[in-house]
């Protein structure tokens, strides 16, 4: 009875041993591994790319959720008041396009063209970007530090505290992270919650 109940345990120790750690992506500190993707200008980007810059404000963002819609002007500004001093918006579409058509890599050219976007904006056709950062929201903000050739995350979340009126923000997490990197200084907070509408996986 007892030698039974030992190999039952032992199965069970096996079992679980062998299942994969659940991936949850990046964290605050944690250097991202680099990636290419294609542009609406049909270059093929990488973090490469941005070598000389001093870090990136990367937003997984998509032409069709509303919340994004309602940050559009809000991201392109970031870009603008950000791109000159070393913190560019680099925007990576993560949703399937067979599930979400409006996100297809031609209504993204359609889309930036039509906004005219000055930041870039790239297709992560596999979601394996998406999947590496443990993204989960559009929009979902990464405001990643260049340190030496590695990019670090230094901000995970949220672009600001009110997604439906830019008026009515009172915490501008993403630009108070900007400047405190551009200070030297450690953002804070450095993780909020991103609000917005889930990415569109491929289904299995």
């Amino acid at each position: 009875m007892m030698k039974t109940k030992l190999m039952l345990l032992l199965s069970f120790l096996a079992f679980f041993a062998g299942r994969p750690i659940e991936e949850k992506g990046y964290a605050v500190g944690d250097t991202v591994k680099d990636f290419k993707l294609k542009s609406v200008s049909g270059e093929m980007i990488s973090l490469d790319d941005y070598k000389d810059e001093k870090g990136i404000i990367l937003v997984f963002d998509c032409n069709t959720c509303p919340v994004s819609k309602a940050y559009n002007e809000r991201i392109k500004e970031l870009h603008a008041k950000f791109a000159d001093k070393g913190f560019p918006v680099l925007a990576v579409n993560s949703n399937d396009p067979g599930r979400q058509p409006g996100d297809s890599f031609d209504e993204m050219v359609k889309y930036a063209e039509e906004k005219g976007y000055q930041h870039t904006y790239v297709q992560d056709l596999k979601q394996d970007v998406a999947k590496s950062f443990g993204a989960t929201n559009t929009p979902h903000v990464f405001v990643l530090k260049r340190t030496g050739s590695d990019f670090k995350v230094a901000y995970i979340g949220a672009i600001d505290n009110n997604s439906r009126d830019a008026s009515a923000v009172t915490k501008t997490y993403v630009e108070d992270a900007v400047n405190a990197l551009l200070k030297g200084d450690t953002p804070t907070p450095d993780k909020t919650k991103a609000i917005g509408c889930t990415i569109k996986w491929k289904e299995a």
